[in-house]
């Protein structure tokens, strides 16, 4: 069944290759589209974004989509009129089949919790990371959506149901993943969960009783996946991350059977795992009977660098991808997903029937009136633009106010990586910015112990207006650099 979007236009992930030597454009977007349709990612029926917001979004003339647009009309894989939407052509693909020569682990099916944040003290900026614009959460479109949910609902979608979640949501949401992230995504090995922390509980319990003993995750990186999988009773190992990711050939070296990552924009330091390690990874997965949990928690949020798409449409049969709304939309939401291994759905879904009996229904048929409205990703691109004024304003404070301070990490999301000067010690900046009611966080709280790192701080700006940002910088700038 092809999902039909409404709104200005469909959003759809394309990189293209702008490299001396790289093939022509017209003939890179030719190709991509072809090979969307031809693997399943487009579906017959599924409308395309526009020519000009195609255009638009990939930094081309509108002449040179149109052109793409009428030749693949010419070979039947579009159907396009003048004044109408174009979409893919019926019979024009097919859908993915499974790879072939990858052994899946053997897998049995119970249930978890997280504990509670504390309350936190009133500061003039807190650059707390990992937390959106609240302000900005979308209350007309939600209530719209959940009054739309609750008109239309059937009776039997009442009742307990599936315990993968609402065919209805997976269906739109399959569809999404498939579109925007280039997932392998399949309605039948999706599961909705309550967000990250129980996707990653769920995940780890069954990959326990399927015989895996260790886990690997990120150094700097989430301490909660380490409290999980604690919980989870596995062995936890740290492997580090640099600028091109986590170092494949360290993961190797641990024995670990199964690796918790944030490829697309590690969580804390902002890095893009590069591309040969992406394969190796997945090469290391295939060799080694691993799995990969992948985190793709906001990857909607991209400024300026090239799209990437998701590390599980690279392994669908090796990633468990975990996905949430609480960037996107708001944390209190607690709507996620997991997309699953085929060998995986069946106990992840029964590890998931047995820890709540499902998650809450009508906020999934909400949530999924909102995706297929084309409402959320009006709303995403709205976002974008706040979140990019936001960047700009922290990268303009402290050029201002502490210039001797280097950031990285800024191609996406919305927190980056603060690297103090020499002079500056990362704890008595948070202390000191404390005192003066600004909230600030290290680096160190992310990393194992041990050997000395340089001054680092994890600094968010997406709950914060352009004014706190310049207020809250100016306030601290003497400290930063070591004053």
């Amino acid at each position: 069944m092809a999902v039909h979007w409404s709104g200005l236009s469909p959003e759809l992930l394309l990189a293209l290759d702008r490299g001396r030597g790289a093939e022509p454009l017209r003939s890179q977007l030719e190709n991509r589209l072809r090979e969307a349709i031809r693997s399943g990612r487009l579906r017959p029926g599924e409308r395309l974004p526009s020519s000009r917001e195609l255009a638009r979004a990939l930094g081309t003339s509108r002449g040179l989509v149109q052109e793409c647009y009428g030749q693949l009309q010419a070979e039947g894989y579009l159907n396009t009129r003048v004044g109408s939407a174009t979409t893919v052509a019926a019979r024009a693909s097919a859908p993915p089949s499974r790879p072939v020569g990858v052994t899946s682990p053997r897998v049995a099916a119970g249930s978890g919790g997280l504990g509670f944040a504390p309350a936190r003290a009133r500061l003039m900026a807190d650059f707390r990371s990992g937390v959106p614009d609240l302000a900005s959460f979308p209350r007309g479109d939600w209530m719209w959506a959940q009054r739309e949910a609750c008109r239309t609902a059937p009776n039997e979608a009442l009742d307990y149901g599936d315990p993968r979640g609402s065919p209805v949501l997976r269906e739109v949401l399959a569809a999404y993943l498939r579109r925007v992230r280039a997932a392998a995504a399949d309605p039948e090995h999706l599961i909705i969960c309550t967000g990250f922390a129980q996707g990653l509980g769920l995940a780890l319990r069954v990959l326990r009783r399927a015989g895996t003993r260790r886990v690997a995750i990120e150094d700097p990186g989430y301490d909660d996946a380490a409290q999980v999988a604690a919980w989870a009773d596995v062995e936890v190992i740290r492997v580090p991350v640099d600028s091109g990711g986590i170092d494949v050939g360290r993961l190797a070296a641990t024995g670990a059977q199964a690796v918790v990552l944030s490829p697309a924009h590690q969580w804390p330091t902002g890095v893009v795992l590069a591309a040969a390690r992406r394969h190796a990874l997945a090469a290391w997965a295939a060799s080694t009977d691993a799995i990969i949990i992948e985190d793709d928690y906001d990857a909607e949020f991209r400024y300026d660098r090239e799209p990437v798409g998701a590390l599980q449409g690279l392994a669908p049969d090796r990633v468990i991808a975990l996905g949430t709304v609480s960037k996107s939309l708001a944390p209190a939401l607690r709507l996620g997903w997991l997309v699953c291994p085929p060998a995986l759905t069946a106990a992840l879904a029964e590890e998931k029937e047995y820890g709540d009996r499902g998650s809450p229904v009508l906020d999934q048929l909400a949530l999924a009136k909102l995706i297929e409205s084309g409402r959320f990703d009006r709303h995403l691109r709205r976002m974008r633009g706040v979140y990019g004024a936001r960047r700009q304003a922290l990268v303009a404070a402290l050029a201002q106010h502490a210039p001797a301070v280097r950031l990285t990490g800024l191609a996406a999301g919305f927190h980056a990586v603060a690297h103090l000067p020499g002079p500056a010690a990362e704890e008595s900046v948070v202390a000191g910015a404390t005192v003066r009611s600004v909230g600030l966080y290290g680096m160190s709280t992310y990393r194992s112990s041990g050997a000395d790192r340089p001054g680092q701080l994890v600094v968010g700006f997406g709950n914060l207006s352009e004014r706190t940002i310049e207020a809250g910088i100016a306030a601290v700038g003497d400290l930063l650099q070591g004053g």
